[in-house]
């Protein structure tokens, strides 16, 4: 039931993206003709692009008709064939099957796994070099250099001294930056440290209650499959409910259940509860409308409306006695009491009223001869002496007097 729950899923919404996606390629279209609109050369090439936005714009109109007509006709027919639709699935519940195994997400902070890199070293500058002049060479220049050889020494030497001294500060400077950094560098780890165990604590603590809540929903199910097994009213409750809460609806045609089971009769008690009229749309079609450029509706004529949805009534009530029985392999349930009805407010008193449309009881072995892929629902109830409402639409009850009602 789930896999055909999502695959319908799936099914609606792959569809409405490609509606979405040709409404936005219309759009595009018509704003890229507006945008050429603007920028014509001429007043015949504007006419021709105004004209082709037109054209554009009634295309989108259409689609968007089209696609209306489209949605309404699926859900007409998700509707028409509530009965069909079940009886091309196994309505039976493996419980078995729903044993679950722990599954944790991956861990969110895996950015604090990897250690912070090491700073990259601040290397220090080169060490100076002292370069003493060059002799003076000749006979005047020994006789006349020597004084500014000397001199020559001296400031060299005193430059190299100075350099030195610069040096010592820059590497006095560069001890510093690597200091800092590494300093910098193990706090940043240290914080990242903490964090990461932080985290991994937290994250501990989720998947120790994501594993404790799996251990409790296995240990309550298998407490469920050892009930059913004795055939337990709460058991045989609850795998009824199961089973009804898989069986997928339209969304216009919501159906709720409530189950109550007697086990020395082994009889289920069940009451279906179906929307009130209105919920299922009233439109026979769309039509778009060229000249006043809008999109109407064309209403249901009245009688269509009634009979939708009193066969809507008679397939559901069919389609929850076959999933209750072809579910119950065992055979635990001997006989189906039903009532299917709506809370509707009653125009007499304006108070919310449970109003009851179908009144039924079916047993198991007639009912599993009976060819459900080709009856008429309201024939198959008659069949059952089930007392019916003559009108579900305008909210008349079923005549229940003398039937036995859960």
């Amino acid at each position: 039931m789930a896999a055909r729950a999502q695959a319908h899923a799936q099914r609606i919404a792959i569809q409405e993206q490609k509606a979405a996606i040709r409404r936005a390629e219309q759009r595009a279209k018509a704003v890229k003709l507006a945008e050429k609109q603007r920028t014509a050369a001429n007043e015949a090439e504007r006419r021709a692009l105004e004209k082709e936005a037109r054209e554009e714009h009634v295309a989108a109109m259409e689609l968007e008709t089209e696609e209306r007509n489209r949605h309404l006709a699926e859900v007409y027919a998700e509707v028409d064939s509530l009965l069909a639709t079940s009886l091309t699935v196994d309505s039976y519940v493996d419980l078995n099957g729903l044993h679950e195994s722990v599954k944790h997400p991956p861990f969110d902070r895996p950015d604090l796994e990897k250690p912070i890199p090491e700073p990259e070293g601040v290397p220090d500058p080169p060490e100076p070099v002292y370069s003493p002049p060059k002799p003076p060479h000749g006979i005047i220049a020994g006789i006349f250099g020597k004084a500014k050889y000397a001199e020559a020494i001296e400031s060299a030497k005193h430059a190299h001294d100075h350099n030195v001294f610069e040096w010592q500060k820059q590497c006095n400077q560069a001890q510093e930056i690597r200091k800092a950094a590494r300093e910098a560098h193990i706090h940043a780890e240290s914080e990242r440290v903490k964090e990461l165990e932080i985290a991994r604590a937290k994250y501990a603590e989720e998947c120790a209650v994501r594993e404790a809540e799996t251990i409790s929903r296995n240990k309550r199910l298998s407490e469920l499959i050892a009930n059913f097994g004795y055939g337990t009213p709460e058991a045989v409750q609850e795998y009824v409910s199961i089973v009804l809460s898989n069986s997928v609806y339209p969304e216009v045609f919501a159906v709720a259940h409530q189950v109550q089971f007697e086990p020395k009769t082994a009889e289920l008690m069940l009451r279906v509860l179906v929307p009130k009229p209105g919920g299922i749309p009233e439109i026979k079609s769309y039509k778009y409308t060229k000249a006043a450029d809008e999109i109407t509706a064309t209403p249901l004529a009245q009688k269509s409306c009634r009979d939708r949805y009193e066969g809507a009534i008679h397939q559901v009530a069919l389609r929850s006695i076959h999933e209750v029985f072809e579910s119950d392999r065992r055979g635990l349930i001997k006989t189906i009491r039903m009532e299917v009805g709506t809370k509707a407010i009653d125009p007499a008193t304006g108070l919310n009223t449970y109003v009851p449309f179908v009144v039924v009881a079916a047993d198991r072995e007639s009912f599993l001869k009976f060819n459900l892929s080709a009856v008429i629902p309201a024939n198959t109830l008659e069949r059952l002496g089930a007392a019916l409402s003559k009108n579900p639409y305008g909210l008349v009850p079923a005549e229940t007097s003398g039937v036995r009602r859960s």
